[in-house]
């Protein structure tokens, strides 16, 4: 269940049940998680999909080297710094590094929901 927060983001109400019979009994879970669907930065934003990605690629029985090629999709000009921060700590690719993936960033889209600033697709090669 999604509901608009006081500072218009968007708000995400998840809830966690189990295959306890007493939960859906006494209409309790067993979590329930509630905040905004994204963070607030592009910074963090980045850094949350970078590990999404990262842990798609293990889930395949890849590691994070495996990642070859990221497009990264970012709607606001003044973002790009941060984004390009968040590619490097998640992927490496900084000095004395084995390098980072392939990369291109788009500046200037607009997404679905207001408060995306940042899209990214990754490939990878998993042996």
């Amino acid at each position: 269940m999604s509901t608009p927060s006081s500072d218009n983001t968007t708000s995400q109400t998840l809830y966690h049940r189990t295959s306890n019979p007493y939960e859906g009994l006494f209409g309790y879970s067993r979590a329930v998680k509630k905040g905004p669907f994204h963070p607030s930065s592009a910074y963090q934003q980045a850094i949350a999909i970078f590990s999404e990605i990262i842990k798609a690629v293990e889930t395949l029985g890849g590691e994070k080297e495996d990642i070859t090629r990221v497009r990264m999709f970012v709607t606001r000009d003044e973002d790009a710094e941060d984004v390009g921060r968040a590619l490097k700590e998640s992927l490496g690719g900084g000095e004395g590094d084995r390098g980072g993936p392939a990369a291109t960033m788009i500046l200037g889209i607009r997404f679905v929901d207001k408060d995306m600033r940042v899209e990214i697709e990754a490939d990878a090669v998993v042996p």
